[in-house]
């Protein structure tokens, strides 16, 4: 049977969807095998899932229809234990890695992430340095400290979130993430989302935010509204390592923070 074409703005959209992936450094597809006596059916469901679906320059938007063969779409494990073990696949898959030239470049070893792997909150971060480099474990010099402060003026604790970076290696001198880099490792930063589940995201910084989002603009024009990545609303905030070197953005760090309290519910401790 053939198919009739594609509508020039379903193409068009397609197209987005695709081209979001590949600025992630995910370029091999399949396509799901269709009956014939459903396709017509399927036609319409992608046509309108798709035409529900902002454009990937604004939003990033869920792969229902095509999907890449670096995400594994399996059931999410409801038990704490079973989730615990599915992250433990995914270290295990992301082995001593050698995939990109920093394994080259000093860094002493992989930072996959901590936390609970039933969190509702996920911290992203961009990369480990210096002290995460050592301890292998994101977020745990000063600007892990800062960050722990947050935290727990949400009402929260470090071990109820999950915090991951989008690189697992420190680049040299600290320096700023490669978008080849970010490419290499966000396949298995998404294997960590689709585990943890959570109900909200926080990209802290620039890199994390561009890289989450697929676009190109400042941090400043990302703030202060929400997002969807993969079907898990994401905000934007500043780097605990910028509020470490601005102090006053603190308070706009906060109104960020306070957004995602309303969102998951939480009210701040009370003061003593």
């Amino acid at each position: 049977m053939t198919r009739s074409p594609l509508p020039p703005e379903l193409r068009e959209q397609l197209s987005a969807r695709l081209q979001y992936y590949r600025e992630l450094g995910i370029h091999d597809f399949y396509r799901r095998v269709v009956p014939a006596e459903s396709s017509a059916a399927e036609d319409a469901s992608v046509q309108d899932s798709t035409r529900e679906a902002p454009a990937a320059s604004s939003t990033p938007v869920e792969a229902q229809e095509i999907m890449p063969k670096s995400v594994n779409k399996t059931s999410i494990p409801a038990a704490a234990e079973d989730r615990a073990a599915a992250l433990q696949a995914i270290r295990a898959d992301l082995g001593d890695c050698v995939r990109c030239p920093l394994h080259q470049q000093g860094r002493m070893q992989i930072v996959f992430g901590t936390g609970s792997p039933c969190a509702d909150l996920m911290f992203i971060g961009e990369a480990p340095g210096a002290d995460e480099d050592k301890q292998g474990e994101p977020f745990v010099g000063r600007a892990g400290q800062l960050l722990n402060n947050m935290i727990g003026a949400m009402g929260l604790k470090r071990e109820d979130v999950y915090i991951a970076n989008v690189i697992k290696c420190r680049p040299p001198g600290n320096r700023t993430p490669l978008p080849e880099e970010c490419a290499v490792c966000s396949p298995f930063l998404l294997r960590q989302i689709e585990v943890i589940a959570p109900q909200v995201i926080v990209a802290l910084g620039a890199v994390a935010a561009k890289t989450l989002l697929a676009v190109n603009q400042s941090l400043g024009s990302l703030r202060g509204r929400w997002y969807e990545f993969h079907g898990v609303p994401l905000a934007v905030t500043f780097h605990p390592a910028y509020l470490l070197r601005n102090p006053p953005a603190k308070k706009d760090a906060w109104q960020d923070l306070q957004m995602v309290m309303k969102r998951l519910g939480l009210k701040p401790p009370a003061k003593t």
